[in-house]
């Protein structure tokens, strides 16, 4: 088996075949970044049939060519930037670095199996990923032209307006002002200017939930039908979690989104503390489905809160085990989904048969 390990870069690619288990470096290739050359690569790679990619930072200035190999029926891993870096330290001349050395200790990372990750091709949950990402930027821009409008309401209006600001809500400020002087008048045509700017991202931001509520229901989705999980969690935790079948048990997906308690032992001395580790993201779209549980009296959450309460847990213990609890809630939720789209479409063909 030979390990093509690929050191991607924006404009260039070096790729070096590395024999196993010897791990000896065979050959090396540097290419740019250019379809033509990505064949090229391709048809050096045609000189071992027993092969397979690994390609460090595949997630990253790697995710192309690694999208384009898997289209063309390529097994291709994702090697981490912290792995190849291993390899380099406990190699003989370990200070050396450059591309083809680095290219090979990302084969060589593949090789010892321990921190590479099969990478798929794209589906549905990339897409809902670029839409929460453009979701969070309309969301901090949204809030940037909104604390702008604050205060320039704030000079024009003694004490101003409250917090909970509206385009509407400023607009209706806004004609209750007479602009006297040159500077009263800049500051309203700039408020009038920044309310456009408000509508434009409400419009944009209803458009992504669409988007996104659309993709969700053309996958079958049962997260929305959790309490306190709408298409915009949804999309949230789908994007975080692709593949839930990644995680061999529901332990371990709670240990990815960080809601798994760390354990600190030693001899008769055992506690566990809070994890600070994981996906934040995650985390914090558990978080925020845990809190509109508790806050849903009638909800299974809010029961299971109130059982923690009732133990002798504090607020905050008792919203860490009820995430710790949703982890696991969730990760069943969507193998289960996953499992049942697959039967859907294996259905067709059995009959067939």
């Amino acid at each position: 088996m030979i390990i093509l390990g690929v050191d991607p870069h924006k404009t260039s690619h070096t790729a070096a075949a590395v024999d196993t288990p010897a791990t000896t470096t065979i050959d090396t290739l540097t290419i740019s970044s250019s379809e033509a050359d990505y064949r090229r690569l391709l048809d050096w790679a045609q000189g071992w049939p027993q092969r397979y990619w690994a390609i460090e930072n595949a997630d990253g200035l790697g995710h192309h060519l690694a999208q384009w190999l898997i289209s063309r029926g390529e097994t291709v891993v994702d090697i981490p930037p912290t792995a190849t870096a291993k390899i380099r330290i406990l190699s003989r001349g370990g200070r050396r670095k450059n591309d083809p050395i680095d290219a090979a200790a990302a084969a060589c990372a593949a090789a010892i199996r321990g921190e590479s990750r099969p990478v798929a091709a794209e589906d549905h949950t990339d897409a809902l990923a670029l839409l929460d990402e453009r979701r969070h930027t309309l969301s901090r821009h949204r809030t940037k032209l909104l604390n702008q409008m604050h205060a320039l309401l704030r000079e024009l209006i003694p004490g101003g307006v409250k917090r909970s600001l509206t385009a509407n809500a400023a607009e209706k400020a806004l004609h209750t002002v007479t602009a006297v002087t040159t500077a009263d008048q800049v500051r309203a045509q700039l408020i009038e200017d920044l309310i456009d700017d408000v509508r434009r991202c409400d419009r944009q931001l209803a458009g992504n939930t669409a988007r996104m509520k659309r993709i969700l229901d053309e996958h079958a989705t049962s997260l929305t039908d959790i309490v306190g999980i709408g298409p915009v969690l949804a999309a949230r935790v789908l994007a975080g979690t692709r593949d839930p079948r990644r995680f061999p048990t529901a332990a371990a997906y709670a240990n990815y989104t960080g809601t798994a308690p760390v354990q600190v032992a030693s001899g008769d001395y055992n506690r566990h503390r809070l994890s600070r580790y994981g996906n934040r993201d995650l985390n914090s779209a558990l978080h925020s489905i845990a809190v509109i549980q508790i806050r849903t009296r009638t909800s299974v959450g809010r029961r299971y809160y109130d059982r923690k309460i009732a133990e002798g847990k504090t607020c905050r213990e008792a919203i860490r085990c009820l995430k710790r609890h949703l982890a696991t809630v969730l990760w069943k939720t969507m193998v289960n989904d996953v499992r049942s789209r697959e039967l859907t479409a294996a259905t067709p063909y059995s009959d067939a048969a």
